[in-house]
């Protein structure tokens, strides 16, 4: 257990692309997961070094350099997140994909769905509370006014069938022999 401890001093690898100290999952997930931080920080360096060539001399020799391959990085990278996606079967939604490019948190829009989706099953069982209440009274005015009815409507939804033949089934405690 002791081997399995890292030291909470030691810092994640600086030229790694992954901040934390746990490693990617092995498979082509976690390849993607690593290429994708890649991208990330290539991205980083490209922004960095424009700003970088924008505040320095134009004059300066062999300034502009830098940019080209800090775009030919992100370029490979790009190239290698869309071969490691051929291999991940995980769909993302489209509107999922919106909402990044809108500069939105997509969890905003999880959330606001599971809310609508409690909301709406909410409303569905007050309508089958309703339903059941109804069918409750129902059956009872029912078996006021038709007693012989009673063996048919006292059973669960499953229970209630109309006799094969004429009466004789309800004399013998209900359609599937189960009485009251």
């Amino acid at each position: 257990m002791a081997a399995q401890q890292q030291p909470s001093a030691s810092k994640p690898d600086p030229s790694s692309p992954r901040a934390s100290e746990s490693p990617a999952p092995e498979s082509p997930q976690g390849d993607l997961e690593l290429e994708l931080m890649g991208l990330a920080n290539a991205l980083y360096n490209l922004g960095t070094t424009v700003v970088n060539d924008l505040t320095k001399e134009k004059d300066k020799p062999g300034g502009g350099k830098q940019v080209g391959l800090r775009v030919n990085t992100v370029i490979n990278h790009l190239a290698n997140v869309d071969t490691l996606s051929q291999q991940i079967p995980t769909m993302i939604p489209m509107q999922i994909l919106a909402e990044i490019d809108n500069a939105r948190n997509p969890d905003i829009l999880t959330r606001d769905r599971l809310e609508r989706a409690a909301t709406e099953n909410q409303f569905m069982n007050g309508k089958i509370q309703a339903i059941a209440a109804y069918r409750s009274h129902y059956d009872e005015v029912l078996i006021q006014y038709f007693p012989e009815l009673e063996g048919f409507l006292t059973g669960t939804s499953s229970d209630m069938h109309l006799p094969q033949t004429g009466g004789s089934s309800a004399a013998q405690g209900g359609v599937n022999g189960m009485g009251q």
